[in-house]
């Protein structure tokens, strides 16, 4: 099946997003849109894995502020201030029922909506998402590796990161850098975790699916433990063979994954 896809922008705050969706019916399979939100890394415009979840019903991709093709912000300080963005987005668009699907540092961004809404939204999924602070392990500090070390990292297979990013660009790794500073800005102290949020997880209503690859090297698999437990309703899978970026490296067993657990009754 072709999917189409379309790209806009929208004034949220003042700051101009810019919002890819899909062409799908929000309604097909009973389970309304999805908003995907992407890596610290940002995200390449088209992916495998939007295809696999356009093919069932309506998506939609922003990038947030000051990554990708979105207007750079400075008052921008906290994954809560993106997620309080996105909710605006979804008012502005006037959408109904939304399941959030949180990638990395997006699944950071989904968990600080989701708590503060704890039955607005349909479903929950989050993978390798950042945002606790894992009881075993670290998370990886890109400070201190390349801007094209950091993304390897996050691939269980270096082929399958030649897969998705060819013969690295110039402006990708400046993309890359800029992301990088927006990283800092809004998680540098503590980095990449929250030391409210998994007091505030328990007020989740809306049924959460918690995915990890089982070579995460960027987030350590007992971050997602630790979601899981602090979650009232979630449960947990990992995906054999996928780093940190499992929608890049997996996207077919990831969809499935998702589809399904958003269709479910």
């Amino acid at each position: 099946m072709s999917v189409s896809w379309t790209d806009d922008t929208v004034e949220i705050a003042g700051v101009t997003l810019h919002v890819t969706r899909s062409g799908g019916d929000p309604q097909r399979g009973g389970r309304g849109t999805l908003l995907v939100l992407h890596h610290d890394i940002g995200t390449p415009d088209r992916l495998p894995f939007y295809d696999a979840l356009a093919a069932q019903g309506d998506v939609l991709v922003p990038h947030f502020p000051g990554w990708g093709k979105s207007q750079r912000v400075e008052w921008l300080r906290s994954p809560r201030d993106i997620g309080a963005m996105m909710s605006w987005l979804l008012a502005d668009l006037d959408i109904g029922e939304v399941s959030l699907v949180g990638l990395g540092y997006g699944g950071w961004v989904a968990a600080e909506m989701a708590s503060q809404a704890p039955q607005r939204f349909h479903r929950l999924v989050l993978v390798g998402a950042h945002g606790v602070k894992p009881p075993e392990g670290d998370i990886l500090d890109q400070a201190i590796i390349s801007y094209i070390d950091y993304p390897k990292a996050g691939f269980h297979e270096e082929a399958a990161f030649a897969r998705v990013f060819g013969d690295v660009s110039t402006d990708q790794l400046v993309a890359w850098d800029i992301a990088r500073e927006m990283s800092f800005r809004t998680a540098w102290k503590p980095y990449m975790y929250s030391q409210t949020l998994p007091h505030l997880l328990g007020g989740i209503r809306t049924p959460a699916l918690v995915v990890w690859g089982d070579d995460d090297r960027i987030v350590p698999i007992s971050a997602g433990q630790a979601y899981t437990r602090a979650l009232r309703n979630a449960t947990m899978t990992t995906i054999a063979g996928a780093g940190h970026f499992v929608d890049m490296e997996k996207p077919a067993e990831l969809a499935k994954l998702v589809t399904e657990f958003v269709a479910a009754k």
